[in-house]
């Protein structure tokens, strides 16, 4: 078969809530056709058991150890801000008004 029935493109539309001219249906039935056919050879393919190689690497995510590090001084955090407001921290707004 080269092309689907009118009855067929339109269920799609319907499906997809559009609206076909006759223009149109003629040339999805032709172009639905196709697309059906090309999905078809993709399920044609023989699948392999082997394992897929989806990167080289094997470790993906390393991640260090969690460890409990020094306290940082607040003096000398504080020497680092740009801005500050007593003893807080001053950060732009990021909420519109």
């Amino acid at each position: 078969m080269d092309k689907l029935t009118k009855e067929e493109v339109l269920h799609v539309a319907y499906l997809a809530r559009i609206n076909l001219s006759d223009k149109d249906i003629e040339k999805y039935q032709v172009e639905l056709k196709q697309l059906i056919d090309d999905i078809d050879k993709i399920k044609d393919i023989e699948n392999y058991d082997d394992d897929e190689m989806f990167s080289p690497v094997t470790d993906l995510c390393p991640l260090r150890e969690d460890t409990e590090g020094e306290m940082l001084d607040y003096k000398e955090v504080m020497k680092n801000v740009p801005t500050k407001e007593g003893n807080f921290v001053e950060v732009p707004v990021m909420l519109n008004e």
